[in-house]
């Protein structure tokens, strides 16, 4: 079947965004204190092919499943607003691209409406909102393998969406019960390390880190990520092939929705994580562990069993073609790089 043109993306018709809710928000930051704009020195260069009036895909289900990102360069703009605070935000998009890579600039905005009702978001220029943070961020055309895996930690944002926004899957939070500020339960929001035991996850933690509907809510300094699906891009009616592009990962490999062609099966179904939960008990609650049934609230709670469609890094190849899949259990999107990740997703500043 041939690769759907950049066309596919740029005619796409804006239509209703997925209503995905999520549950009760507790106000309390999981992310980096960082707010640096990252772009280690990258200048694009303006494209001749870029139409001069941007392509309004505000709302829009993607439906391109090209792997090659120079298939998406234009430039894209969105008028989206902040539910809770019913301000209006300009999302702008610009995707250029040479022999080897791409680069995406943004200005972190969303395609979608956000901060609805579900989410508690923290910081902000206009208090619990979103600021605009400039992003540029480098894809390669021509991912490979590396010899292991890279698994993901707080230091390296781990995908770049079509729309701008960035995917961090890490928290800063994780069970620290000695610590002034935490929670009754003993779990701590922020400044948790990589090498912290029970780090919290996002999605699984009770109170979700006030995420809205498309599972994003920001960072101290008010800039907006997902900490999984961004439901708003896609939707459970896929083509024949399954689900679209919706953004690329800091090793260059496509970031692809729930849906895939099963070939065993002859079906278009949704890929199955490998991970799951643990058995039993974690322990007697000390200082040290949390105590309780496993129960999906820390990172440590999901092992690595092989039982779904994806590998460790929740991937698979597919038709020949490597990438990396939403899934609607842990670890959502993306656990390690298969590849190598691009120094433009550094969250600490050069």
């Amino acid at each position: 079947m041939p690769i759907p043109t950049t066309q596919t993306f740029r005619s796409l018709i804006p239509t209703a965004k997925v209503s995905i809710i999520a549950s009760s928000v507790l106000l309390i930051s999981a992310c980096s204190d960082s707010d640096t704009v990252i772009d280690n020195g990258v200048e694009p260069t303006p494209d001749p092919d870029i139409t001069d009036t941007p392509v309004d895909i505000y709302n829009a289900i993607f439906t391109a499943r090209s792997v090659d990102c120079a298939d998406y360069v234009n430039t894209y703009d969105a008028t989206v607003t902040d539910i809770k605070n019913s301000i209006t935000f300009n999302m702008d998009v610009v995707i250029n691209a040479t022999e080897t890579d791409c680069t995406l600039e943004s200005n972190s905005v969303p395609n979608h409406d956000f901060n609805d009702e579900s989410a508690a978001f923290a910081g902000g220029a206009e208090g619990a909102t979103i600021t605009e943070s400039e992003l540029v961020s480098t894809i390669t055309r021509t991912p490979t393998f590396a010899d292991s895996p890279t698994f993901i930690t707080q230091g390296v944002t781990n995908a770049i969406f079509l729309n701008g926004v960035r995917l961090s899957i890490t928290t800063a939070g994780c069970y620290q019960p000695n610590n002034p500020a935490a929670l009754e339960d003993g779990n701590f929001g922020r400044g948790c390390q990589d090498d912290s035991p029970w780090l919290l996850d996002a999605l699984g933690f009770e109170g979700n880190f006030g995420v809205d509907m498309n599972n994003g809510h920001t960072q101290p300094g008010g800039r907006y990520h997902y900490h999984g699906s961004p439901n708003a891009m896609f939707d459970d009616n896929p083509g024949s092939d399954g689900s679209p592009v919706i953004g690329f990962a800091a090793d260059g490999f496509p970031v692809y929705g729930n849906y895939f062609y099963d070939a065993e099966s002859g079906q278009v179904r949704k890929a199955l994580s490998g991970y799951s939960l643990k058995e039993g008990s974690r322990g007697t609650r000390s200082d040290t562990n949390p105590g309780g049934d496993y129960d999906g609230t820390y990172n440590d709670d999901w092992e690595f069993t092989n039982a779904g469609d994806l590998d460790e890094c929740n991937g698979m190849t597919v038709d020949g073609q490597y990438g990396y899949y939403v899934t609607d259990t842990y670890p959502w999107v993306i656990k390690c790089f298969s590849g190598t990740p691009h120094e433009s997703f550094s969250n600490v500043a050069p």
